[in-house]
């Protein structure tokens, strides 16, 4: 389960102001890819957050979307995405820091130290710590985490009742039987990421 033992050592470190940022939307074949931001205070942080705060995919749906509006009431939290066209444009890695830049420069107070999940930093304008699995480390990168997973998964079904038939509302925008199916009938849709393999066979095979 994740703590604030890196949001610890980080403060005795000098850094006061610690936000985690976490991605939603890598490997689906279609919609933005969304990044959360999230600062909390273990001071003041309820026992609820303190002990349900997870990686948002061992989270079930109804779960993340009650953790997400008690993170709106006690948490600072930014929510950052890069679109479609950005996606194709500049690739499925640029495009995520793009997003996650965009999440902590949406956050309403400076950051003295972003903790990322993975393996790699975005260009900030603070200091920026990788956290491979962060999500199931440290309670801010869950915290962000939920805010990004909770932020697309709405997004995806908004755009499932403008393009029925794909069910994004259940699969997200994934690459799944249903999802395939009805590519195969239906074709591929202006919000469908044209520089990922499966949909640029598509396009050329069309």
């Amino acid at each position: 389960m994740p703590d604030f033992s890196i949001e610890d050592d980080a403060r005795n470190n000098g850094y006061q102001i610690i936000a985690g940022v976490d991605e939603a939307g890598r490997g689906p074949w279609c919609g933005p890819v969304v990044a959360g931001a999230a600062i909390l205070d273990p001071a003041t942080l309820p026992e609820d957050l303190l002990k349900g705060l997870d990686d948002s995919k061992k989270l079930k749906a109804e779960k993340r979307e009650a953790l997400l509006e008690r993170l709106k009431e006690h948490a600072i939290i930014g929510v950052g995405e890069a679109s479609v066209e950005e996606i194709d444009q500049f690739n499925i890695l640029a495009a995520t820091m793009m997003a996650m830049k965009r999440a902590v420069d949406n956050l309403k107070t400076p950051v003295d130290l972003a903790l990322i999940d993975g393996n790699r930093t975005p260009d900030l304008d603070c200091p920026a710590q990788a956290i491979v699995k962060g999500d199931g480390k440290s309670l801010s990168i869950a915290a962000a985490s939920i805010v990004a997973k909770v932020t697309r998964d709405k997004i995806m079904e908004e755009l499932a009742d403008a393009y029925p038939g794909y069910g994004w509302e259940k699969n997200a925008g994934y690459g799944t039987k249903a999802h395939q199916e009805a590519l195969a009938a239906h074709g591929v849709t202006p919000h469908h990421r044209k520089s990922f393999a499966p949909i640029r066979r598509l396009i050329e095979g069309a």
